[in-house]
């Protein structure tokens, strides 16, 4: 785990690869940044470095890091690929990123995910959403469809009240093509 561009005063933090069979994220924010100098953006490229080199969802202690946080609705579940930790926190990524957030303080988080193909929003992120929709042309969900307990998006976005975007990416296409909408998304954040 690694944080790289505004190191400064970002004001958005984009976070990649929060699921290991999710790759998208990280390669899209590598390749922006060999391309672009930020001003505004922080990146984790990568969360689940051990999730990537395993192609897994679950990081190496089979958590689903995006359902360790520590919300109000964080709960104790079968250990499948849905498992949120034995407590909330308890994984070293989750405390990263939980960190990185208080450190930076950021007014607006972006994390890419796949496949859904929908721009997904918590907290008072409906605009923002619909202005990634209108580049990248998904739908705009304010709920994703099924019970997300100790998610990062409730943690940031309904909790927090950062303003939070999920972009689920088309995983079904050549991550390649996916570039120049990403890329036009940071671009409108770098303005944010």
């Amino acid at each position: 785990m690694e944080i790289t561009g505004n190191t400064k005063n970002p004001k958005v933090l984009v976070i990649g690869c929060f699921h290991g069979d999710e790759p998208q994220g990280n390669y899209l924010i590598e390749e922006y940044l060999k391309e672009n100098n930020t001003t505004n953006l922080l990146f984790i490229p990568c969360l689940n470095e051990y999730g990537v080199r395993n192609n897994v969802r679950t990081n190496e202690n089979g958590v689903d890091l995006n359902r360790n946080f520590p919300t109000r609705n964080w709960e104790l579940t079968d250990k499948n690929e849905f498992f949120g930790g034995e407590t909330p926190s308890s994984e070293k990524e989750t405390r990263f990123v939980v960190d990185i957030v208080e450190k930076y303080n950021p007014q607006i988080i972006l994390t890419l995910h796949a496949p859904f193909k929908v721009v997904n929003y918590d907290g008072d992120a409906r605009s923002l959403a619909e202005e990634i929709s209108e580049i990248i042309n998904y739908p705009v969900e304010e709920n994703i469809g099924y019970p997300t307990p100790g998610s990062f998006g409730t943690w940031a976005g309904v909790e927090r009240n950062i303003p939070t975007i999920t972009l689920e990416l088309d995983e079904e296409v050549e991550v390649e093509s996916l570039k120049e909408s990403v890329f036009k998304i940071f671009k409108l954040l770098e303005n944010k």
